[in-house]
């Protein structure tokens, strides 16, 4: 129910031989619509108008590439569990049509993206939901409101959805009751959900994907899940196939709120066969359950509260408990990347090979794509810092289509800067510059200010190695 402040992958899949000393710089965190960037800040000055921002045409999501007993134990985890792991008794839903009021300050960007979002809940998951007339009129209110006063209460969520009130100040009153808790719930009649005003249009519209989400449908997140947005890891911007299949059979007519789960679990094979006959046939696979312990060490690992030695240590605590697991799923590449991404500093050469671990899961997973594209969003910045152009824009050609598919314009527009800055080092200007001047339209929807956009396309140009700029002035000078 909460969208935490996003952890941003930071993968890699083989060693350059400069990558030691390019550390400081290729830290980037592409995948997150407020970056949080581990490198020397380097404020460019805003001395170019940027292009208008660039949004994503209509989504085309891939089904679900899992059997539908694979999908059915999934749905059963999702419905019946809550991230903390407390158990919900009953099934429940709106039993109503659904309609959505956004209030307080609503950025400009939050109403097409809205109205896309309802469009696709209508015509992927045949939900009944729309825009209310009034605010009045609504059973779900998505109120905007400053970052700084909605982290004063709930410090480290990005955005999140609260049962049974209708605005901040009812949430207020009742935070600590047992109004506002999910496992009380017989059926669903008023939610709301809180998202700061102060954000990225794409960190705006993910909040909008996952906590709308969340109030029609599933309560938990499970990590094993490589194809969802319920899942905390993050990769996921915006709702997937699988995800609206897990929606619209919430809603099938064979169910009802007040459902135990050996009642909805008997109906659900039936449903999932009509749904998505695709996924006929075919076993579960050994998914199980997830220990606690490990979710406590991925949180304490990738959690701000804990010194940098104590979240090194818990990575390798939950990588630990995977291994011994036997898990070969996305919790296991999870933890692989989890020890990377914390290893860049010290250890390079042992992250590499926990980031190559992660990729070889990652190739094997349902809709890993866009996962595999952060891998080669990171080794396209080490290749850049390497002076190696040619290999540079050869990783970003590979992950872009991924990424756009992926509706990922922070990653996009990075990756796209890369390419840019590798063209101009490979002496292809004109190339180079219409790269760039496509990666800041999106940057303006990836990263949202344009003092983020400029910061963010010096960190890039950061990349290019001296050696290589002089020698690339040098030809250019002399007309080579």
């Amino acid at each position: 129910m909460t969208r935490m402040t996003p952890f941003c992958p930071v993968p890699g899949a083989f060693l350059l031989r400069r990558l030691a000393g390019a550390m400081g710089l290729a830290l980037l965190a592409a995948g997150c619509a407020a970056p949080t960037v581990e490198m020397p800040q380097r404020r460019a000055v805003a001395t170019e108008q940027l292009p208008p921002m660039k949004v994503f045409a209509p989504a085309r999501p891939t089904p679900p590439a899992r059997s539908n007993a694979s999908i059915a134990q999934d749905f059963m985890d999702l419905t019946f569990r809550m991230e903390s792991g407390r158990a919900v008794e009953r099934f429940n839903r709106f039993e109503v049509p659904v309609r959505v009021a956004m209030t307080g300050t609503v950025p400009a960007s939050a109403r097409p993206d809205l109205q896309a979002l309802l469009q696709r809940l209508r015509t992927e998951a045949a939900i009944d939901i729309a825009e209310a007339a009034t605010p009045e009129a609504a059973n779900v209110t998505v109120q905007f409101l400053p970052r700084a006063r909605m982290q004063a209460l709930v410090p480290h969520a990005a955005c999140f959805v609260v049962p049974n009130v209708s605005g901040w100040e009812e949430f207020r009153a009742h935070r600590r009751s047992q109004r506002v808790d999910w496992t009380q719930l017989h059926r669903r009649d008023r939610i709301a959900i809180f998202i700061p005003a102060d954000v990225a249009p794409q960190e705006v519209r993910d909040c909008l994907h996952e906590e709308l989400a969340q109030a029609l449908g599933p309560l938990n997140d499970l990590y094993r899940l490589s194809d969802s947005v319920f899942n905390d890891d993050n990769f996921h911007t915006v709702l997937t196939g699988f995800d609206m299949l897990v929606l619209r059979a919430t809603y099938a007519l064979e169910l009802h709120s007040g459902m135990t789960p050996a009642q909805v679990a008997a109906r659900l094979p039936a449903i999932l066969a009509r749904l998505n006959p695709a996924g006929r046939g075919g076993a579960a696979g050994p998914a199980g359950t997830t220990p606690r312990a490990w979710v406590d060490a991925i949180e304490a690992a990738l959690g701000p509260r804990t010194p940098p030695e104590g979240r090194r240590f818990a990575a390798h605590g939950a990588l630990a408990i995977a291994s011994a697991q036997g898990w070969t799923d996305n919790r296991r590449a999870f933890s692989h990347f989890a020890v990377a991404r914390l290893s860049l500093a010290a250890e390079v050469e042992s992250a590499v090979m926990h980031f190559a671990a992660a990729a070889q899961i990652y190739r094997a997973l349902p809709d890993g794509a866009i996962h595999l594209a952060h891998v080669d969003m990171q080794m396209a910045a080490f290749a850049l810092s390497a002076g190696q152009a040619d290999e540079a824009i050869a990783l970003a050609d590979r992950a872009l289509p991924a990424v756009a598919r992926a509706e990922n314009a922070a990653l996009l527009s990075t990756l796209m800067m890369i390419k840019s800055e590798a063209l101009a080092l490979a002496g292809r200007d004109a190339e180079a510059r219409a790269v760039m001047l496509d990666s800041l339209g999106w940057a303006r929807y990836g990263f949202g200010s344009d003092d983020l956009v400029h910061q963010r396309k010096a960190e890039i140009a950061a990349l290019v190695p001296t050696a290589g700029r002089m020698a690339l002035t040098a030809a250019r000078g002399s007309g080579g």
